[in-house]
């Protein structure tokens, strides 16, 4: 995988979800996104999934009004944000706590590339800021 940053958007699979995104109207590939993490039954999260589902959380912390730093890369999503109108339901977000808890855990393939790093605390410390962005400070 290629990554160059921290961020959600930072590497090449959620750049090519991000690209995807434009060709959707409704929230049908971030719960999509969502859901592939949620079911998946393999022993290890795969990195892509967990990847495509941190850059689907971006764009529900900024449906609510809580983008993370500002990023060229990020300027199509906010577009694409900015035309959406839609509203975060409580499913969504319960589905967004859940894939959470998938991405950071132990057993995803994400979070021990990660761990194979110098910067396994500065990713983990942006991922726990994701999570208050979406869910709020007692999540």
């Amino acid at each position: 995988m290629g990554t160059w940053a921290l961020h959600a958007f930072g590497n090449d699979y959620a750049m090519d979800w991000a690209q995807d995104l434009h060709e959707y109207k409704t929230l049908e590939l971030v719960e999509t996104t969502l859901d592939n993490v949620i079911d998946s039954t393999e022993a290890a999260l795969e990195a892509p999934f967990a990847a495509e589902a941190l850059a689907a959380l971006e764009v529900i912390a900024r449906l609510q009004g809580k983008p993370g730093e500002d990023d060229p890369a990020t300027a199509e999503v906010d577009e694409w944000v900015a035309a959406c109108k839609k509203k975060v339901t409580p499913p969504l977000l319960e589905k967004a706590r859940l894939a959470l808890d998938k991405i950071v855990a132990e057993t995803s393939e994400l979070r021990q590339l990660w761990q194979d790093s110098e910067h396994c605390a500065d990713w983990l410390a942006d991922v726990a800021h994701l999570r208050t962005r979406v869910l709020g400070q007692n999540a």
